[in-house]
Parts: structure tokens; C-alpha cells; sequence
């Protein structure tokens, strides 16, 4: 079940990509928080308690929402924006 939920404003280009293998929808302009939000519980698991992390500063300042790519590369979900053909994981070991 998704965290969040758009309520009104629908009217941007739909942005396609896959969030831990399954293939989702965002909106151009969404922030990757916001598209793995949307379409999930969480954007990670603790690396301390195995607890799931949605962010918690939201402007890039705490370090609670680096997420991964498929291929490895960090990025911090609230400071970048999602795009076509993103391949996304909240699963596994994301630090190294």
C-alpha cells in the first residue's frame, strides 16, 4: 500500500519506471521521494533496527532518504527528481 496519496492535481506527464522490479507511474516534476512514496510503504529499511525510513528533513540535510538505482548509484530522494526508465530498490543492502 502506497504512503502517500495525490488527491487533486494530475494534470503533469506521466513518468515511467520500476520500483523493485515491479513497473510504476509518477508525474514529471515529482521528486524520486515523491514517486516511491506514491507507489510504496517506504523508501528503505534502517540499516540500525530493519525499520522502514520515508525521510525525515525533506530538504536534504539529514541523510535519511539516500536511496539506490539498480546498478548502484546513490541518490538522495528529496533533492532529485524522477525520470523516465529509472530502475529504483527499496530493498537489500543500500550502503556500501
Amino acid at each position: 500500500m502506497a504512503l502517500l496519496q495525490r488527491v487533486a492535481e494530475r494534470g503533469r506527464r506521466v513518468v515511467r519506471f520500476v520500483l523493485d522490479g515491479r513497473p510504476v507511474e509518477a508525474l514529471e516534476g515529482d521528486t524520486i521521494l515523491t514517486a516511491m512514496l506514491t507507489n510504496g510503504d517506504r523508501l528503505r529499511r534502517s540499516e540500525f533496527a530493519d525499520t522502514p525510513r520515508a525521510g525525515f528533513c525533506l530538504m536534504g540535510a539529514c541523510q535519511d532518504c539516500w536511496v539506490r538505482t539498480e546498478d548502484g548509484q546513490r541518490l538522495r530522494a528529496c533533492g532529485s527528481f524522477i525520470e523516465d526508465g529509472m530502475r529504483l530498490v527499496s530493498e537489500g543492502e543500500w550502503q556500501s
